[in-house]
């Protein structure tokens, strides 16, 4: 059970990780993104466009929600009772909204009809995700 809540706490925290990593040559090294011969990692927040001070908000927001989904699966992981993971669930996906929601305000307009996009596809790409290992299951089981 431990394992299983473990995996799905990862594959949860996943999208928020990637999404919550500084550019190329930014704080964390590698190469810059701007010289010749240097490739740009696309990222979700890329279509944006946002400005360097958005783009530092985004970051301490992402930053925040990764803590803060920490210390929640800290204080529930020792209870592991079936309504303690649903507990769990909730509060991590109420910290999830809100700041999807404080990342939104700090957007302009435009910005945030391409955010609301890419929540969109994002959604649907779990969706087909989630569509699929159901079928992969399912095809095993039969299989056995």
């Amino acid at each position: 059970m431990r394992k299983t809540l473990m995996a799905l706490m990862f594959a949860a925290a996943l999208p928020t990780v990637a999404m919550a990593m500084p550019p190329e040559g930014g704080p964390m090294g590698g190469p810059g993104f701007d010289g010749p011969g240097m490739h740009h990692r696309k990222g979700p927040f890329d279509k944006l466009n946002l400005t360097p001070e958005q783009r530092q908000q985004v970051g301490k927001l992402m930053g925040n929600q990764w803590h803060g989904r920490s210390e929640i699966t800290q204080k529930y992981l020792a209870k592991l009772s079936p309504a303690d993971q649903k507990a769990m669930q909730d509060e991590l996906a109420a910290k999830h909204a809100k700041t999807q929601a404080d990342i939104r305000a700090v957007l302009t307009p435009d910005q945030q009809k391409t955010f609301d996009q890419i929540q969109k596809d994002q959604a649907q790409r779990r969706a087909d995700r989630a569509e699929f290992e159901a079928w992969k299951a399912q095809k095993a089981q039969k299989a056995q």
